[in-house]
């Protein structure tokens, strides 16, 4: 079973799910028919592919072009994700300031743009 994430990151994932989680495509943590407990097992996908997920560091995390990651990062909005190896991965924003309203919104260009590839 998935760890369950707490705090703010948490809490706007919960709304992100809530606002996502019945459009056509779109598989919702949990879902008994989603694949085990490798990256990204709690996390929203778009046809398979995930998109957007609250990170074991309690994160929340979304993967967009790495275009627009970086004009994210400029702006402050959040910082390339680190998934503990060191390595930064370039098309995945982990989001640091940001209200629910904006995490809707930035998961929403997440499902847009994953669905597109």
């Amino acid at each position: 079973m998935p760890r369950r994430a707490t705090g703010a990151a948490a809490a706007h994932f919960a709304t992100v799910v809530r606002a996502l989680a019945r459009l056509p495509g779109v598989t919702p943590p949990g879902d008994p028919n989603a694949s085990g407990h490798r990256f990204g097992s709690s996390g929203l996908k778009i046809n398979g592919k995930l998109f957007a997920m609250v990170s074991s560091k309690g994160q929340f995390v979304v993967k967009l072009s790495r275009e627009r990651v970086d004009a994210l990062v400029r702006a402050r909005v959040g910082k390339p994700f680190d998934p503990g190896h060191g390595r930064l991965m370039k098309e995945w924003l982990a989001v640091q300031s940001a209200g629910e309203a904006r995490c809707v919104a930035l998961a929403r260009e997440a499902m847009v743009f994953v669905a597109s590839r």
